[in-house]
């Protein structure tokens, strides 16, 4: 089971949403961004360094939402959310299709990846 973290980016009350390269595993599904653990790494190490690959910010990690455990047909992850703050809406997307800022409102419209389903309910529940 992949151990993989990922980031709720807000800015400006919109939330940093990815879509997922065609090449890829759940391609051009939409996802919050992060990337598998290191071994020996921490889960907030983690989560901070892969924003910093993928996009080129440096987060400020607020919160950690409730780990989703999913199973996809190939493969089975553990995706470990945290709610992150950025203090300039700017980025260099390396890693995705297409990055966009979403608001809250906006979150449900897109196709997203199965494992950040519940990520993104539980996230809109808190700002409601």
């Amino acid at each position: 089971m992949l151990k993989v973290c990922c980031a709720i980016i807000e800015y400006n009350s919109k939330v940093l949403v990815a879509q997922r390269p065609q090449g890829k595993l759940v391609p051009l599904k939409w996802e919050f961004p992060g990337g598998k653990v290191e071994p020996g790494e921490s889960t907030i190490a983690c989560i901070v360094r892969e924003i910093k690959e993928e996009l080129q910010m440096d987060v400020e990690v607020v919160k950690e939402l409730t780990p989703v455990v999913h199973y996809y047909e190939d493969f089975s992850l553990e995706l470990i959310p945290f709610v992150c703050r950025v203090s300039s809406e700017h980025y260099h997307a390396y890693e995705h299709s297409k990055v966009e800022w979403a608001t809250v409102e906006q979150l449900p419209f897109y196709d997203w990846a199965e494992a950040d389903i519940p990520i993104m309910k539980e996230y809109i529940l808190q700002k409601l």
